[in-house]
């Protein structure tokens, strides 16, 4: 769930391959944006001009895809090769996106233009074991990932680098 600028919120429906829209004054719930190749769609990050972006796991196929959501719902497909992608989140610059694969236990981080594109896919870090699920990042720019094999939230810095394990 993620919230924009107006207050209303984003959901990542996964079980009819939507994101859906409520308006918070009211509570009425539309469908923002929808794609039948969507796997299912699972955490979607959001810009300050409201574009989105979402996650898209094949938990079957151990595989995944990655979206872009224009603020006024059209959808293009950014990569469709990935692991079984899961949380995903933008730098507070707006600079860099964050991608994880919850199996593959692998964060990539991509370059982020002002129009959704994604360019020079990088390995951010890797983990050895625990899976990884949602991610935010903080003002700064370091990134907080849950990992919910591990029971707990590991917090890195804007270079990749283990800064602080919060054990739940």
């Amino acid at each position: 769930i993620r919230f924009n600028n107006e207050g209303n919120m984003f959901i990542a429906d996964y079980a009819i391959h939507n994101i859906l829209y409520v308006a918070m004054d009211s509570k009425t719930v539309s469908v923002f944006a929808h794609d039948s190749s969507m796997s299912q769609p699972n955490d979607i990050a959001i810009c300050k001009n409201n574009d989105l972006f979402a996650s898209d796991p094949d938990w079957t196929h151990e595989t995944g895809k990655l979206w872009y959501i224009k603020n006024d719902g059209k959808m293009k497909l950014l990569e469709d090769s990935m692991g079984t992608v899961n949380g995903i989140e933008v730098s507070p610059d707006e600079k860099k996106i964050y991608v994880n694969e919850s199996i593959q236990r692998n964060i990539w981080v991509y370059d982020l233009s002002e129009n959704g594109n994604i360019s020079n896919k990088k390995l951010f870090i890797h983990f050895f074991d625990g899976g990884l699920d949602g991610m935010k990042c903080d003002i700064t720019g370091n990134l907080y990932v849950a990992r919910y094999d591990k029971g707990m939230v590991i917090k890195l810095s804007p270079e990749g680098k283990i800064i602080k394990e919060i054990k739940l």
